[in-house]
């Protein structure tokens, strides 16, 4: 079984290994911005779940170009989007946009959507597939002004949805979570593994043998 994470993010990475996954990393490099252009007034949760999707297509592809795309391969593609007052934010694009949003995000409540879209090939070479979109309410505390200025000199702000984590340095800035905290890491566990139930593969088996 081989099982390809189509996505850069070391946090991703981590939490599929801390639960007993080992992923082969295959980044996709979709151009984003081109995508979320064309979808106009879609909702920040229909954003994450097409990104999500043209990664993992995007890869499956490239796999099946280059005949690497062997039986049992599994490639899972993911994207978050924080949604605040029903508006999408992605990546800041630079430090005074990132300082910016947790202006506004301090004491509020925002949505992290993260969208999931798995292939899997199975032994006859066939090919199926499965998807869903996780949401996890995130309530965000007060910073001082300083707190702010170093976060964001620090750069985490600037690599992730929303400009905040859960599992870094902006973890002492989120008061708490409603719903699966792994879905604000960026890829919900309990999420992926009912769509691999759903693809007749089952969690446990992949412990440890994935790579």
């Amino acid at each position: 079984m081989q099982l390809i994470l189509a996505s850069a993010s070391p946090a991703r990475l981590a939490t599929l290994t801390n639960a007993g996954i080992n992923p082969i990393v295959r980044v996709s490099n979709v151009d984003e911005e081109t995508i979320e252009a064309n979808m106009g007034s879609s909702t920040p949760s229909e954003i994450a779940q097409a990104l999500a999707q043209a990664k993992c297509e995007k890869v499956t592809q490239e796999l099946a170009d280059s005949n690497e795309l062997t039986p049992n391969t599994i490639v899972i593609g993911c994207d978050s989007v924080f949604e605040l007052n029903g508006k999408p934010y992605g990546k800041p694009e630079n430090a005074a946009q990132a300082k910016s949003r947790w202006q506004e995000m301090m004491n509020a409540t925002g949505i992290l959507h993260t969208g999931h879209y798995i292939t899997f090939t199975n032994e006859h070479g066939e090919q199926n597939t499965a998807e869903a979109t996780a949401s996890t309410q995130v309530h965000l505390g007060e910073l001082t002004e300083d707190e702010m200025d170093a976060y964001v000199k620090s750069g985490e702000p600037l690599a992730v949805a929303g400009g905040f984590t859960l599992d870094g340095l902006g973890g002492a800035f989120v008061q708490g979570v409603t719903g699966d905290p792994s879905n604000v890491v960026g890829i919900s566990l309990p999420t992926v593994r009912k769509l691999l139930t759903e693809l007749g593969i089952t969690w446990t088996n992949l412990w440890n043998q994935a790579r």
